[in-house]
């Protein structure tokens, strides 16, 4: 059987349980991460145990339990941090944000790169060149991003806070908009191959095609 193109590393973290997904070339150890969240040292442990270098530290958006500790990683392994720009007030609003939640973070540096739509994200892997394409699905925040894959087994989508198995993601914090949340499933997640795999911000995965069909909020 030959070696896998691409691997994939999934595991929830954090006190609110983000779903951080890390995606690595097995043969070069070259990685793309995907929501760290808010602990640094657990993240780092991973990455560890891997034995894989990150590339990027990609955001789905800046709500803390997403980006929290990317400062901290970025310091450590030297990672430039990616978001898109209209999240950018979250992201400078992180310690107020802890603070809801009964948590606390570092004030924020800046941001490294904003993640501009239907932007591509590979690793240096010959095969590997085209590993994700970010799709700007605002409406859980207004930069919010999915980010998508077909270089797996099966297509596979990282909603962030935007689609959840049977839900949606809330849009009564700063910046949310359910009839924008609404349109951006609809009209960039769904026309997206119906096997796709849909790995949420937090809980279980799903499938799109069970989405479009049962999801109570999409009828």
């Amino acid at each position: 059987m030959s070696e896998k193109k691409l691997a994939l590393h999934t595991f929830p973290i954090g006190n609110l349980g983000c779903n951080c997904s890390i995606l690595y070339s097995p043969t070069t150890r070259e990685a793309i991460a995907i929501d760290p969240g808010n602990d640094a040292e657990s993240f780092l442990a991973r990455v560890a145990k891997l034995n894989v270098k990150v590339k990027y530290l990609l955001h789905t958006h800046a709500h803390f339990d997403h980006i929290g500790h990317a400062d901290i990683v970025r310091k450590k392994i030297g990672t430039p941090i990616y978001l898109h720009k209209d999240d950018l007030f979250l992201y400078e609003a992180l310690k107020q944000q802890a603070m809801f939640f009964g948590a606390s973070v570092a004030e924020p540096e800046g941001i490294d790169r904003f993640i501009e739509d239907e932007e591509e994200f590979g690793l240096e892997d010959s095969q590997l060149k085209k590993v994700l394409k970010s799709i700007h699905t605002p409406g859980h925040t207004p930069g919010s991003c999915s980010f998508y894959c077909e270089m797996l087994e099966e297509p596979m989508l990282f909603s962030g806070d935007t689609l959840f198995a049977n839900s949606i993601g809330r849009t009564d914090l700063p910046g949310g908009d359910y009839d924008q949340i609404i349109h951006s499933i609809k009209k960039r997640i769904l026309t997206l191959d119906p096997e796709t795999i849909v790995i949420p911000g937090h809980g279980a995965s799903t499938v799109l095609h069970h989405e479009s069909r049962h999801n109570p909020y999409l009828k």
